[in-house]
C-alpha cells in the first residue's frame, strides 16, 4: 500500500496568496494553478486582468511540474535542438500538455513532491517569481 502526501485546500490558498501578493507587487495580474502530486487541478484563480489564454497555460505548467517532478524552465533548457540530452520535442507529448515555459514548480515537503504550482500571464521570469513567492509563503507557514 502506498501512503501519499497531498496538498490540502488550505495549503493551496496559502500558495495562491503568496503568488497573488507578488503579482500585485509587480503589477501583473496572473493566472495561478495549484495541482496535487499527480498534476490534477485542486485550485485555480484568474486575477482580474489575467490573460484568457493563460488559464490553460498556468494549469499545464502546474501539471508538468508536479507530474514530472521538475520545474518547467528546466525542461526548456533541456529542449534545445541538437543538445545531448535528447529531450527536444518533449513539449509535444501528452497532446502538448507538457509545458516547457518557465513558471511551473513542483511543491516539495521534506523532499517529496506533494503538488505543483503554475503561473501564467507575465514573462517567464515574472511567472517564475510569482510561483516562487507562493512556495516561499507556503514554506514559511509550514515552520
Amino acid at each position: 500500500m502506498l501512503l501519499i502526501n497531498r496538498l490540502s485546500q488550505s495549503d493551496a490558498r496559502i500558495l495562491m496568496s503568496g503568488a497573488e501578493q507578488k503579482a500585485e507587487e509587480i503589477g501583473v495580474p496572473m493566472c495561478i494553478a495549484i495541482t496535487d502530486e499527480s498534476g490534477n487541478l485542486i485550485a485555480f484563480e484568474r486575477m482580474d486582468g489575467g490573460k484568457v489564454h493563460s488559464t490553460t497555460v498556468a494549469q499545464d505548467k502546474a501539471f508538468t511540474a508536479a507530474s514530472a517532478r521538475k520545474a518547467t524552465h528546466e525542461f526548456n533548457e533541456a529542449c534545445i535542438p541538437g543538445s545531448d540530452n535528447y529531450l527536444f520535442g518533449i513539449h509535444t507529448a501528452l497532446g502538448g500538455r507538457l509545458c516547457i515555459v518557465g513558471g511551473g514548480f513542483p511543491i516539495r515537503v521534506n523532499g517529496e513532491v506533494v503538488g505543483g504550482i503554475g503561473i501564467s500571464s507575465g514573462s517567464p521570469q515574472q511567472d517564475m517569481a510569482c510561483a516562487q513567492a507562493g512556495i516561499d509563503k507556503f514554506n514559511l507557514s509550514s515552520l
